[in-house]
């Protein structure tokens, strides 16, 4: 498999693998970005993806300010379905809030969510693309079948067990939250689309939508923007992000991000830096059934192969 189109399954965050898995040869990380990409991470694969930030929110209409640093976390599997995986989303934050009335320390978990993500349509199953051994330019134009998008969708829960400074009083211990994942890939680029609905049914419910541009320079290196848009009659914003990750080794990636807004109520600035990690020792799926060697026989006919194993057995390379 190219390295370079592997990279871009880095950040695209996912891609094909040649039997229409989701596993692929390096980790596919939702990171930097916020979106969520429209493949899981494969069968019985494990994935942790950490980041750690500093945030600064200044309001000039209400005069007050906030400083602190975060953290949040994202464990997923892959189960059942190759297409399946189970997702925990967990965001928690410490900082300062200081305006003209009150000072004090807010310490909480700004997000805690179970969900589950199914690929629903994947457009490049079952489909071999016609080669053309007379013309370079033919197999290099451009496919309108490029437009159509990997198509996934997303549902989970967010969970408010302890009422917070960073939730409304009003919300529920439960609510649920849905999504609508896009995913193509142009070349050496990805695009990822998700539209949100949060805290359905609740006082404050939120609508938004996720729009991420991802770009492999090298086998290590890639680069995205994104553009993040979200409304609620409580709050609404629009912020822009960009960041570089980058390829230690197939199981292991580094990133860095940061994000502004365009509004003073609040201005917000967020940098930060984060590290995935991929288990997949127990992926075995995709098998290699290999053909059978010829044993070695005596003259009488005898096999003296000591070590014969079932050929079935084998699981393919990774």
């Amino acid at each position: 498999m190219n390295r370079i189109t592997v990279l871009l399954i880095l950040l695209a965050h996912f891609s094909f693998s040649n039997l229409n898995a989701q596993y692929t040869d390096v980790i596919n990380s939702n990171r930097p970005g916020k979106s969520m990409s429209a493949f899981s991470v494969g069968k019985t694969v494990i994935q942790a993806e950490l980041g750690v930030y500093g945030i600064n929110e200044k309001h000039d209409f209400l005069e007050y300010q906030a400083k602190g640093m975060g953290t949040d976390l994202s464990l997923r599997y892959g189960a059942i379905f190759e297409q399946l995986e189970f997702i925990i989303d967990l965001q928690y934050q410490n900082d300062n809030y200081e305006s003209y009335y009150d000072n004090y320390n807010r310490k909480a978990f700004k997000q805690s969510i179970l969900g589950a993500k199914y690929l629903i349509y994947d457009p490049n199953k079952n489909y071999v693309a016609e080669v053309d051994t007379k013309s370079w330019k033919n197999n290099h134009k451009f496919k309108f079948r490029s437009l159509l998008p990997a198509i996934g969708i997303y549902a989970g829960m967010n969970l408010n067990l302890t009422n917070n400074e960073f939730s409304f009083p009003s919300d529920p211990k439960i609510s649920p939250k849905s999504m609508l994942v896009t995913q193509n890939q142009f070349g050496k680029s990805v695009l990822v689309t998700n539209i949100i609905a949060d805290k359905i049914e609740t006082e404050f419910p939120s609508y938004g939508y996720i729009v991420t541009l991802t770009r492999g320079f090298n086998p290590e290196w890639i680069g995205f923007i994104e553009t993040q848009g979200y409304i609620s009659d409580y709050y609404a914003d629009n912020v822009l992000r960009g960041g570089a990750a980058y390829l230690i080794q197939e199981n292991i990636q580094i990133d860095a991000n940061f994000g502004v807004n365009f509004k003073n109520t609040p201005s917000i600035l967020v940098g930060g830096i984060g590290i995935s990690w991929r288990f997949d020792e127990n992926y075995t799926e995709i098998l290699l059934r290999a053909p059978e060697e010829k044993s070695k026989k005596d003259k009488k006919g005898k096999d003296k192969s000591k070590d014969k194993k079932r050929l079935d057995e084998v699981p393919a390379p990774k």
